[in-house]
């Protein structure tokens, strides 16, 4: 479990994230919505230890003790905690084998055979350089090294960007059949209706602020709308000034 309390951050008198609270739980999805600017990939990234709040907690459970004491994450816990930005961040001159041993030798949980296994699934070619890849081939790629691994935390940052309706589905399979049942996933994106079958809690952000959060089948009964029609009521006054 992790656990995210009263965590803010500010830079200057702009606060990116203010106050948000969030628990993570093992063998749960979790999707955080809203518009660019409303705080998801720096929540993320203070989850991942990449930015230190300026406010407030994040504490994690050992490895292998869901319920147990939690502690303060500090740089050990990366080893627990999978992030995938946005950007492409693979060497350039690297093939898809020499990336696969890269991050063999980085990350004790990785599994080479099943990252093999995952690039074959998504149609890879794991002798093309990451330079010879297209945007969609990337994205497939990012999916593929992070799938093979089982931290306690793997937070995707928009993982359909750039990528074409066949691929989306294709990702989204992937991911799916491939989530350990002790991993808490946490995804974000644009593409709401995409994600919507298979998420089972949804965070909502607006200008860095949780304004709404909860068991994504609760929400939808309880407010009749879906979680498209939702993001749309929510974020209204935002696509009316754009």
């Amino acid at each position: 479990m992790l656990q995210v309390e009263g965590v803010t951050k500010r830079y200057g008198s702009f606060a990116a994230v203010n106050q948000v609270s969030l628990t993570l739980q093992g063998g749960k999805i979790y999707e955080l919505l809203g518009p660019n600017g409303s705080g998801k990939s720096t929540l993320m990234k203070m989850i991942a230890g990449l930015i230190e709040p300026t406010e407030g907690s994040i504490s994690l459970t050992d490895v292998g003790v869901e319920d147990g004491p939690l502690h303060p994450i500090t740089w050990r816990d990366k080893a627990n905690i999978a992030y995938m930005p946005t950007e492409s961040y693979f060497y350039q001159y690297m093939t898809g084998v020499q990336i696969g041993k890269y991050y063999k030798d980085f990350f004790k949980d990785f599994d080479y055979e099943k990252y093999i296994g995952l690039l074959g699934q998504m149609n890879l070619d794991p002798k093309k350089k990451a330079a010879e890849m297209s945007t969609g081939m990337l994205a497939k790629l990012k999916i593929a090294v992070n799938l093979a691994r089982t931290p306690k935390v793997l937070m995707l940052d928009e993982p359909l960007n750039g990528v074409d309706i066949i691929a989306r589905d294709l990702i989204i399979r992937t991911i799916k059949e491939n989530i350990s049942p002790e991993t808490a996933v946490v995804m974000s994106s644009h593409l709401v209706d995409e994600l919507e079958d298979m998420v089972d809690y949804v965070v909502f952000l607006k200008s860095g602020e949780v304004v709404l959060q909860g068991n994504a089948d609760q929400i939808r009964e309880e407010r009749g709308k879906s979680t498209v029609d939702l993001y749309r009521e929510i974020y209204a006054e935002v696509a009316q000034t754009c």
